[in-house]
């Protein structure tokens, strides 16, 4: 399979703390590959190092085959990289609607004449459409953002990432803060997503994981301990090894 995105012993440390120790990692494209660990693993640093965030110490990262560690966040954008958070970073005060359009308009470099009469975004607005109906949120596009239930919060900002038409996203902890019931609605959409987009994303809840996720890499103390496909990682001894100390820690 083609790999779309990759790194080559990356790595990155403060002072004592090693959080991500050359780590060579491969996301294939169309994947769904989730990167789990215990607290502390450096998964989120990890996720840091390949959207520009924060710079390696060492190592190097590639998009399609093309270098891309001293590109700043911006540009990784632009060449197809979109990343979401664990706290929604949305504008409150705008419709899901206009969020989305914003987002496109930014991606078509006309974000300035977003204020522009509603019939000079005809074709921004159609697509923003077709964005929602894929992410289940046709019904709220007049809706204002501060209204969302979070879970609908979480897929705008989906949403959002999607409309800057990323060839790779990056999610940290999609279902974060979510009830039980919409977690699974959120991954779910996700999982059904076109396989032209490539998804990496980091959470903790392991049924979630094992659901949607067609690989699995588990990082422990910013190093890859092992991945594989999820019946590889549930019957690995090792992972259960990690995951039953995390427990017993409390």
């Amino acid at each position: 399979m083609t790999v779309v995105l990759l790194t080559e012993r990356l790595s990155r440390s403060w002072g004592a703390l090693q959080a991500v120790r050359e780590v060579s990692f491969a996301l294939q494209a169309g994947a769904r590959h989730a990167l789990i660990g215990p607290n502390g693993a450096g998964k989120t640093t990890l996720v840091n190092l390949l959207t520009g965030t924060v710079p390696p110490q060492a190592g190097e990262v590639f998009l399609d085959g093309e270098r891309i560690t001293d590109l700043p966040q911006h540009l990784r954008v632009k060449r197809g990289m979109a990343r979401t958070f664990q706290i929604t970073a949305l504008f409150p005060g705008l419709t899901v609607l206009e969020s989305v359009v914003l987002a496109i308009c930014e991606r078509k470099r006309s974000g300035g004449d977003f204020w522009r009469p509603v019939a000079g975004h005809a074709a921004e607005i159609e697509e923003a459409r077709r964005i929602a109906r894929d992410l289940h949120l046709e019904a709220e596009l007049d809706v204002v953002t501060r209204s969302l239930p979070y879970g609908k919060q979480r897929l705008l900002e989906i949403a959002v990432a999607l409309a800057t038409r990323p060839r790779v996203l990056l999610l940290d902890e999609p279902a974060a803060g979510i009830p039980v019931g919409e977690s699974a609605e959120v991954l779910g959409v996700l999982a059904a997503l076109p396989r032209e987009v490539s998804i990496l994303f980091i959470e903790h809840d392991m049924d979630l994981v094992f659901t949607f996720a067609d690989r699995i890499t588990v990082l422990v103390d910013g190093s890859i301990l092992v991945e594989g496909t999820p019946r590889e990682i549930a019957k690995d001894p090792r992972v259960r090894e990690v995951y039953l100390g995390e427990r017993d820690r409390g």
